[in-house]
């Protein structure tokens, strides 16, 4: 452990670039870091007295260290940050993000060019923007493109199936290409001249629009000319410029960082062809005492893990190996990124402005903690807790009469949800339809009983403070027997039971050893339950529903060797159902179009297991 094991492993490591991981002596990874020369670098570990509290810890936890080499240190960067992304260890920097950014897209698989928004692979032909900071920013710049462009919105097969205008035409935000209300060539000089406004070229397209308008007011064509009017304007207010749309620089990404009672905010604003495309903050987890720029640092590495770096990367606070990341960066687009931290300009102008949001982010966050932690404060005292609860587990069950039944647990602490630690239980059984005590004790069993093993183990899995369940006595009684039998019976349970009529505000609390009772209707930890349990219950329908359409796609034929996708279509086209299939002879079968003499036979045998086909015609 601890110097030990790092000197043990000192003797067969190289002096090249690459990726060390500290882990303890579970094989849980502690730390990521990089470094150009692997056994300089972790021999610094070997001097605890060196280094800050925060390492010294980390390295008296220490039982082993792996190392992945690499060719070059911007590529050491590149896999650090992806391993802190995905691994997420405690003695890290880690950027806890995992929100899909959403992109524009303008489609070149079709005569007349879609504008729509695009989440996921790039897998269709066409043009993509972005990204944006949230589907919001993304549907406005859809709306901008309609009114000052005319670009169809709608889907192909919509598209393909329209006999007249829609409403967008009528409020002249389509130029109805679907009923030929303008020429495939006219069409197209839309679709040219919205890349070139995406493309950071407005002022172009303005001066264009601007002489067809001329010449359609010359032409005593006014109402042409009050169209183009129209579209002119609309691009003008766009294009306001400022500190929210530069003008000194086209595609990059604003990165500024705010510190504050031991937390950092940072925000990001998207800026695409000198526009805003949105901003959005984060709160990189992170030891006290580390600078905004080491923050940003760690940050811009994992940021840019799964999206492409734009070609200028602007800073509030220079990180320690700036260089470095915008080699990093380069290699990764595959194109010059440069990485900056600007004193002046438009560029400085921009970063303060950034600043100024992550500075509010920060103290809203605070703000906002500050409220949870009094909440919480008030559930421990409620409910004669030791402390205020660092991790809230929440139960619900969800079924209809006894179909497609799920088990949730969702999980809450001092920062609100946190929906990456939210578990669904599908049910297994055998269980009584509806049976909802049989449900919750399946899913006790399963919870706790995996929990009660790691500890067995010496593992040190998360313990809840608090465990809520929907439902009353009963619920309860259920519950607490499966607690029992695993030996947890000191965890604290709760269960919230709806009242008269369902009424909110009337709710009865249950605990253990502790007559019912009910809380004032404005109390705002029954409130802060509610909100729990609410959240519990609508995780629980969702998980139901998704469960119910994947039972509604599956088929029983989808369990009969040989029968796929196109043949069980051609079944179920010809019988009408799976029930006309059950109830078909031999015969029926072997006539259904695709089917062959062998095939009719398995699926005859698959619904009459105790037939003999010889006997059958």
């Amino acid at each position: 452990m601890g110097t030990d094991a790092i000197t043990a492993a000192l003797t067969t490591m190289p002096a090249v670039p690459g990726v060390y991981r500290m882990l303890d002596r579970r094989g849980a990874v502690l730390y990521v870091g990089k470094a150009r020369d692997l056994k300089k670098r972790v021999a610094a570990y070997t001097q605890p007295g060196r280094l800050p509290e925060r390492l010294r810890r980390m390295v008296a936890e220490t039982a082993g260290v792996e190392i992945m080499t690499t060719h070059t240190e911007a590529e050491a960067l590149l896999l650090e940050a992806n391993l802190i992304k995905r691994l997420k260890p405690w003695f890290n920097i880690v950027l806890r993000d995992d929100k899909s950014y959403p992109w524009l897209l303008l489609t070149k698989d079709h005569d007349f060019p879609q504008i729509t928004k695009h989440r996921g692979a790039r897998l269709r032909k066409g043009d993509y923007w972005g990204p944006f900071a949230s589907a919001w920013a993304v549907n406005q710049t859809v709306t901008t493109m309609q009114r000052v462009f005319l670009l169809r919105s709608c889907a192909d097969t919509v598209f393909a199936n329209r006999t007249r205008p829609c409403l967008l035409y009528q409020i002249r935000r389509c130029s109805a290409p679907c009923v030929g209300r303008i020429s495939e060539a006219d069409y197209a000089k839309l679709v040219a001249q919205a890349e070139a406004f995406m493309a950071g070229r407005g002022a172009a397209v303005q001066k264009e629009m601007a002489a067809e308008m001329e010449k359609a007011a010359a032409a005593l064509n006014f109402e042409q000319a009050a169209r183009l009017r129209d579209r002119i304007r609309g691009l003008t207010h766009v294009q306001g410029t400022g500190v929210v749309n530069p003008t000194s620089f086209g595609d990059a990404d604003v990165i500024a960082a705010w510190q504050a009672a031991g937390q950092t905010a940072v925000e990001v604003f998207f800026v695409r062809g000198g526009h805003n495309n949105g901003n959005r903050a984060f709160f990189p987890a992170h030891a006290k005492g580390e600078t905004e720029g080491e923050v940003l640092g760690a940050f811009i590495g994992q940021f840019y893990d799964d999206k492409p770096p734009p070609p200028l990367v602007l800073l509030s606070h220079e990180p320690p190996e700036r260089t470095l990341i915008a080699e990093a960066l380069t290699m990764k687009a595959g194109r010059r990124v440069a990485v900056m931290a600007p004193q002046r300009g438009e560029k400085r102008a921009v970063i303060e402005h950034a600043m100024a949001n992550a500075r509010e982010a920060l103290e809203r966050r605070l703000a906002e903690a500050a409220g949870q932690a009094k909440l919480l404060a008030e559930v421990a005292s409620l409910f004669s807790l030791p402390a205020p609860p660092a991790r809230i587990e929440v139960y619900d069950n969800s079924h209809i009469m006894g179909t497609h039944p799920y088990g949730v647990m969702v999980v809450a602490g001092p920062q609100g949800f946190e929906k990456a630690a939210y578990r669904k239980f599908m049910i297994r059984g055998p269980i009584a339809p509806g049976d909802d005590y049989a449900m919750l004790r399946e899913v006790f069993e399963r919870r706790f009983g995996r929990l009660a093993a790691e500890q067995a183990a010496g593992a040190a899995p998360p313990v809840p403070d608090l465990v809520l369940i929907d439902g009353g006595a009963a619920q309860l009684k259920a519950a607490a027997e499966v607690l029992e039998r695993l030996d947890l019976g000191t965890l604290r349970i709760v269960a919230i039971a709806k009242g008269p009529d369902r009424n909110a505000g009337r709710e009865w609390l249950h605990q253990p050893e502790r007559e019912p009772f009910q809380l004032p209707p404005t109390s705002p930890v029954l409130y802060y339950l509610q909100r729990l349990r609410d959240e519990a219950h609508r995780f629980a329908i969702t998980s139901h529903r998704s469960g119910r359409a994947r039972g509604l796609r599956h088929s029983e034929l989808d369990e009969i060797p040989g029968i796929g996708p196109a043949r069980r279509r051609a079944l179920l086209n010809h019988f009408g159902s799976t029930r006309g299939i059950k109830g078909a002879g031999l015969t029926d079968l072997e006539a259904a179009p695709g089917v062959s003499r062998e095939t009719a036979r398995r699926i005859y045998a698959y619904f009459h297991p105790g037939a003999r086909l010889s006997d059958v015609s």
